[in-house]
């Protein structure tokens, strides 16, 4: 019950539903979240860290040990976002929410729609919006039809 709240929780975050990736898949938390570094690495992408959410939630009464954001970026980009569009840096490097649901894994993550407004003009930054969006869709995709 209390994980469904967590979910309600962050569909009801400024970003709306339809601006929010979510897969379920099949895999062992464990073997998910390999399954999803390995996809970070093949779409040319750097793991730069991986966070426990688990520790916060745990002492707040959410009964799961399998709770992690993974952040991950290319340094080049990262580093050319932080110069050129500072105020992007929250957003900087991506982010996917990974947790254990039962025998399930559920991997949660924010498209880049509700920043498009703020930089139509930017061309340049809207390809990189693209972008990432399919490269998260990608690897995504890529732990949901793993087995």
């Amino acid at each position: 019950m209390r994980r469904w709240l967590l979910i309600a929780l962050l569909l009801s975050l400024p970003a709306r539903a339809a601006d929010l990736f979510m897969v379920r898949s099949e895999l062992s938390f464990p073997e998910a979240m390999a399954v999803l570094q390995e996809s970070i690495r093949a779409r040319g992408y750097q793991v730069s860290r991986v966070q426990r959410v688990d520790i916060g939630l745990t002492k707040s009464g959410y009964k799961t040990d399998k709770y992690r954001v993974v952040f991950f970026g290319k340094k080049d980009e990262i580093e050319h976002i932080a110069d050129k569009h500072i105020d992007l840096i929250p957003y900087v490097p991506i982010k996917i929410a990974i947790f254990a649901e039962q025998d399930n894994t559920i991997l949660l993550s924010s498209s880049f729609s509700h920043l498009r407004p703020y930089y139509r003009d930017d061309d340049e930054l809207l390809a990189e919006f693209d972008r990432w969006e399919k490269d998260l869709q990608a690897i995504l995709k890529a732990v949901q039809d793993a087995d």
